[in-house]
């Protein structure tokens, strides 16, 4: 209550409306597996384009894990598939078995060694997409010496303590043809005195007298001036698929401890093995260093990269080079994919609470938006070999969307799975969690330019995300046109349809003149009140949208004020969904009740700060069975 010490009048802002509930995302998916490339133990962030996933997880080109022939990129495909069948947003966990226990195992490495100095380059995460090349390409900037108006002092313009520069200055009381290579100029490093007042600027060379700034010559006619030029480096990183646009890094300082307002620049602040920031982390696809670290200075580095005999020095001074006769390159190689995933790689670590690096399915429970999960490709080879990882992988789908409540998981059948294949697959699951979905889908596939059976569960994740954006979670993910589908790897007819559906096992079917369609949309629980996937993703939206939308309501007085504050946030909210035509019954106190009171909760539940409400939905379920029966009618027989 506010205090009213002295008299006066007292305006306030009070709220005659109940608190609102918004109603949560239901399209936001989750996809773990391996990957060409992309972080491991970073926190995933969101996606929404293939082009985004390319940036930060690989390219489409198919996978090789260690002894095995090269495996389709099914990730990828899943990707594509899931935005082009309506999905929005998603986000990726990549899940990375190491070929060996060696450490940097799967990495790619690269270095170029010079006067007792190493530069070490390597891939910032492990797979064979790491195995890229680097061009580094020394620039000699523009004259930045010049003189101020009415100021016989030299003066510079756009040069940064702890710039590398060249100091160039004439020869002779005429201009020399080629300043630019003359035998005076001079590589140094630019330091600031600033106990003098106005600091004082020098240039310290590797060897040799300091230069100081005000014994040079400024003109205003350039052919008669000293010279004093930035040099900087560009990295030009070149991906292993020649379809892939290539990075540059342009304007890299060589000085490990350059900054720009405020800010490093240098090569090792833009490619450090510790980014300052999880964007650059996630997409920065190098690390490069220095051995040993003393040597690491910027005329160090220009000494290494261009030695002061080498070819490259020479066109470094010299006028009108192109970039690559200024360059050196290093391929980085050995980068692998290590073996395929383990059970335990898609489970993935770090769930304790000291662990700030989480992997696999760990890395999406800190993320609450995902309520879609699924594990594309998992399920390859599951007749040949696979069968105890995948079905530990199912088991590891199912009990996180269990334990994190507001989450369904989306299962593949095996590949080349015969229809009683299927059913002894499905009669090992059991659970109001997951849905599981056959056959595989065919493609064409854009990397061999031929057809390609993928697994069925990105198509699936994105019928879910357009489902939900057209008509609403509440109806039925089915009767659905499958995007990119060229055919299914079986086709199925209504008979061996009959033996599946009732097991709780969705298909795909062909349809003369309607196209690939999912034609099913029921759960794998042997419980028939969640029989159906709409119906245990509506009531996860129910659930999760009234759990946040209620928060407020901690630690209030629970007294009959509250109760009545709950009850009408929660009326106005199913009152909506009922007008959406999401609830079943002519009018509202047919399609939802909600008690908030003392018939909810006992004087121990309210000793004890508990609150207790009722909440009951008349949920829709999908109209599996459209039976229209017609029988014979006589003109004169009445209605």
């Amino acid at each position: 209550m506010p205090e009213y010490l002295a008299p006066g009048v007292y305006v306030e802002e009070v709220s005659f409306r109940s608190k609102s509930i918004e109603g949560v995302s239901t399209t936001t998916t989750g996809f773990v597996g391996p990957t060409r490339y992309g972080p491991i133990d970073l926190t995933p962030d969101v996606i929404t384009s293939l082009v985004e996933y390319e940036r930060t997880y690989g390219d489409r080109q198919q996978m090789q894990f260690d002894g095995s022939s090269p495996t389709h990129n099914y990730m990828w495909h899943a990707v594509r598939a899931f935005f082009e069948n309506g999905g929005k947003r998603l986000y990726i966990a990549r899940a990375f078995t190491p070929a060996t226990a060696a450490a940097g195992s799967g990495f790619a490495t690269g270095a170029i060694t010079g006067g007792g100095t190493t530069m070490n380059l390597a891939a910032r995460f492990p797979g064979n997409a790491g195995n890229m090349r680097v061009r580094i390409t020394l620039t000699l900037g523009q004259n930045v010496l010049a003189q101020n108006p009415g100021d016989p002092a030299p003066a510079l313009r756009g040069v940064l303590e702890n710039d590398v520069v060249l100091v160039t200055r004439m020869v002779g009381a005429s201009p020399p043809s080629s300043p630019l290579s003359q035998p005076s100029g001079t590589f140094a490093k630019v330091t600031v005195d600033r106990a003098t007042s106005p600091p004082t600027w020098h240039f310290v060379p590797a060897s040799g007298p300091t230069i100081d700034l005000s014994t040079l010559h400024a003109n205003p006619d350039p052919t008669l001036s000293d010279r004093v030029q930035v040099v900087t480096a560009a990295f030009t990183i070149f991906p292993v698929d020649p379809g892939q646009p290539s990075l540059v890094y342009a304007g890299l300082a060589l000085e490990r401890t350059h900054q720009r307002a405020g800010s490093p620049d240098s090569i090792w602040s833009q490619f450090r093995s510790d980014p300052p920031s999880l964007a650059a982390a996630r997409t920065v696809p190098i690390v490069v260093d220095v051995t040993p670290g003393p040597n690491d200075t910027g005329l160090g580095i220009l000494e290494l990269l261009a030695p002061a005999a080498s070819d490259l020095r020479t066109r470094l001074l010299t006028a009108n080079t192109t970039d690559a006769e200024r360059s050196v390159e290093v391929a980085l190689t050995n980068g692998n994919d290590g073996k395929r995933p383990t059970a335990d790689a898609y489970e993935g670590t770090g769930g304790d609470p000291t662990s700030r690096s989480k992997t696999g399915l760990v890395a999406f429970e800190d993320i609450d938006d995902i309520s879609i999960v699924a594990a594309p490709g998992s399920s390859f080879g599951y007749e040949n070999g696979y069968r105890a990882d995948a079905s530990t992988i199912f088991n590891h789908l199912i009990s996180h969307c269990t334990r994190m409540r507001y989450r369904i998981a989306v299962l593949d059948a095996g590949d080349k799975q015969s229809v009683a294949e299927v059913r002894a697959l499905r009669s090992a699951l059991d659970s109001t969690y997951g849905a599981l979905y056959y056959p595989w889908i065919t493609i064409l596939d854009p990397v061999t330019q031929q057809e390609l059976n993928v697994p069925p569960s990105g198509a699936v994740c994105g019928i879910y995300a357009r489902n939900d954006i057209n008509r609403g979670v509440y109806k039925a993910p089915a009767n659905e046109v499958v995007e990119t589908a060229i055919n299914l790897e079986t086709i199925l007819n209504k008979s061996q349809q009959d033996v599946l559906n009732p097991l709780g096992v969705n298909c795909f079917r062909s349809f003369e003149g309607r196209g690939f369609r999912l034609w099913g949309a029921r759960t794998i629980s042997s419980d028939p009140e969640w029989k159906y996937v709409n119906l245990r993703r509506y009531f996860a939206y129910l659930e999760h949208s009234i759990d946040k939308g209620t928060q407020w309501a901690v630690f209030e007085p629970n007294g009959e004020l509250l109760w009545g504050n709950l009850r009408r946030t929660i009326s106005d909210f199913l009152l909506n969904e009922w007008q959406n035509g999401a609830l079943l019954g002519d009018k509202p106190e047919s399609a939802y009740f909600v008690k908030c009171d003392r018939s909810t909760m006992t004087q121990n539940d309210l000793d004890n700060g508990r609150l207790v409400c009722l909440v009951g939905v008349a949920a829709l379920r999908p109209a599996e069975y459209v039976i229209i029966r017609i029988g014979q009618w006589t003109a004169d027989r009445k209605v």
